[in-house]
């Protein structure tokens, strides 16, 4: 089904920051109960002709919320920057939030909106979180994701959406639209770690690699968000280098039949929130 798109001119970022929005990294739940505290790295893969990669992402400190995005490296084929699908769609969920009451963000109606005034080619994964007192509410189409962690362990992954081994559910041209996408519910606690990020995270580290790296980052070296979230990133970044590295892709794809070894070269964008009580 095709979805006509509202015509609405979008400020154009000529130099934006593959983090989408400059926002302060730290947000408050609007229930007395809890705080969200946010950090964010990005590592786009080496293209001298394309230094922004083809993630983005933002944090909005105001409306409580932050997303990620990858754009579908297909489209390079086509001679199409896989990347301005995914900044756009980023900078225009800055947008759908500006004009959403404090306490009523909804995800799924923030990433309706960004994808109708989303008007660059290509396509592009998508994953959008906030939190609402004690519950994180999400949405997410295709292989971008979030995992929580509780006491050293990760207690809940996003399905990931696929069609077939490395082609996700994808927002965009002649793709998909947000019916696809699934809204999700979990409930957080203080203590909890939110960590997510695009394939390129979840593709080249083991769930027990990322509890590993969250323990030392905040049980002995006691990392902000930002720092942890470089932290993952760079281990993410060796493995997808390491041509003899068994990572998850490399599983996925022996898997689907494929003859491949060491992980996957692609950019990286992770997003580390603490969640924690809030002062009265």
């Amino acid at each position: 089904m095709i979805i006509p798109k509202k015509r609405r001119r979008l400020v154009k970022l000529s130099e934006i920051s593959p983090y989408g929005c400059s926002a302060p990294e730290s947000f408050n739940s609007i229930e007395p109960s809890l705080k969200m505290i946010a950090g964010s790295y990005y590592i786009p893969k080496y293209n001298e002709s394309k230094p922004l990669g083809e993630d983005s992402h933002f944090i909005c400190a105001e409306k409580q919320i932050f997303g990620v995005a990858d754009g579908v490296g297909g489209w390079a084929k086509k001679g199409i920057d896989p990347g301005e699908y995914a900044r756009e769609l980023m900078e225009s969920s800055v947008f759908a939030i500006e004009d959403k009451p404090e306490g009523g963000v909804n995800p799924m109606v923030v990433l309706n909106e960004a994808f109708l005034n989303t008007e660059a080619q290509g396509s592009s994964t998508a994953c959008i979180l906030t939190l609402k007192g004690d519950v994180l509410h999400a949405v997410n189409i295709g292989d971008s994701g979030f995992v929580v962690i509780r006491g050293w362990k990760i207690v809940y992954k996003s399905p990931v959406q696929h069609r077939r081994f490395n082609c996700p559910l994808q927002l965009g041209n002649w793709r998909d639209n947000p019916s696809m996408a699934e809204e999700l519910k979990v409930g957080v606690i203080p203590g909890d770690i939110v960590v997510a990020g695009t394939d390129g995270l979840f593709d080249n580290l083991y769930e027990s690699e990322i509890e590993e790296l969250v323990f030392r980052g905040i049980h002995v070296q006691r990392n902000f968000p930002a720092e942890l979230a470089s932290t993952i990133a760079k281990f993410a970044l060796i493995n997808s280098m390491d041509r003899l590295a068994v990572c998850p892709f490399t599983i996925a794809a022996q898997e689907a039949g494929l003859e491949f070894m060491g992980g996957k070269i692609d950019d990286i964008t992770v997003v580390v929130a603490y969640i924690g009580s809030s002062p009265n």
